[in-house]
C-alpha cells in the first residue's frame, strides 16, 4: 500500500489517484512478480483503470524466473456481488479472474459475474469468509502466496482475522486531508490499542522524498 504522511491511500471523493511515484508503481509490480495471486476489493478495482496482470513481459519473465506462472492469478471480494461489469479488469483477459461473494449476492448478479469471470464461489452467508476464501483459493488454485491491494476494508478485515503475514507500505510526501478520505484500514477499527494489529519494522529506505517500509505482522484478533 502506499498512502500519504497524513495515512490517506485516496481523496475523499475515493477515486483512485496514484498517491505514489513512479518508483512506487515498480515497487508494487515488482510485489506482484513474486505472488501467485493478487486480490482487492470490488471498490478498488473499479476506482480506475485497475487490471491487476503481471505488467508486462519484463515482470512475466521474473516470474517465469521464479518458477511462477506467466501471469498471477486475480482475486476479487464482492460480498454483495455488485461489481461493475463495465470495469478494466474484465476487458483484461491475460490471467484468470475469481471472485468470491457472499450469499447476500442476488441470483441476476451472480448469473452476471459468471459470465465475466472465471469462477464465482458463494463463500460466507452476510459477507465474505475470508479464511475460507483463502483456504480454496490454496487447495483449488494452488496459491502459496497472496498479494492483496486494498482497499481499507479488505486491509482491515484481514488484518482482524490474523491473515496477513507482511505489510508493504511507502510512505508518500503529500497531506490528503478529509475525514472521509480512506486509509490503510478502514472497516470497524480496533476498539483498543491492546487488540491492534502489532507491527515489527523489518526494513526501511528512503528514495528521495518517500520511504519504503517492510513490516512483519503480529496480529491479535477480537
Amino acid at each position: 500500500m502506499a498512502m500519504s504522511a497524513d495515512g490517506k491511500i485516496a481523496p475523499p471523493h475515493r477515486r483512485f489517484v496514484a498517491i505514489g511515484s513512479r518508483r512506487d508503481h515498480d515497487n508494487l509490480i515488482k510485489l506482484r512478480a513474486s505472488a501467485d495471486a493478487v486480490m482487492c476489493g470490488a471498490r478498488t478495482v473499479e476506482s480506475g483503470n485497475i487490471t491487476m496482470d503481471a505488467g508486462g513481459e519484463k515482470f512475466e519473465r521474473q516470474r517465469l524466473a521464479k518458477r511462477l506462472a506467466k501471469q498471477n492469478l486475480r482475486v476479487l471480494i464482492s460480498g454483495s456481488g455488485s461489481i461493475d461489469p463495465g470495469a478494466a479488469i474484465f476487458k483484461n483477459r491475460n490471467s484468470p479472474i475469481v471472485v468470491f461473494v457472499s450469499s447476500q449476492a442476488p441470483a441476476k448478479r451472480l448469473a452476471k459475474l459468471r459470465t465475466l469471470a472465471d469462477e464465482v464461489i458463494v463463500c460466507g452467508a452476510k459477507s465474505v469468509s475470508l479464511g475460507q476464501a483463502l483456504g480454496r483459493l490454496r487447495r483449488d488454485w494452488k496459491v502459496n502466496r497472496l498479494l492483496c491491494e486494498g482497499g481499507g476494508e479488505l486491509n482491515f478485515n484481514l488484518l482482524r482475522l490474523g491473515l496477513v503475514d507482511e505489510l508493504h507500505l511507502t510512505i508518500c510526501p503529500h497531506l490528503l486531508g478529509g475525514r472521509s478520505s480512506p486509509t490503510l484500514a478502514d472497516g470497524l477499527g480496533f476498539q483498543t490499542l491492546a487488540n491492534a494489529a502489532q507491527l515489527k519494522l523489518k526494513t526501511q529506505r528512503r528514495i528521495g522524498d518517500e520511504l519504503f517500509s517492510v513490516w512483519s505482522v503480529r496480529p491479535r484478533s477480537r
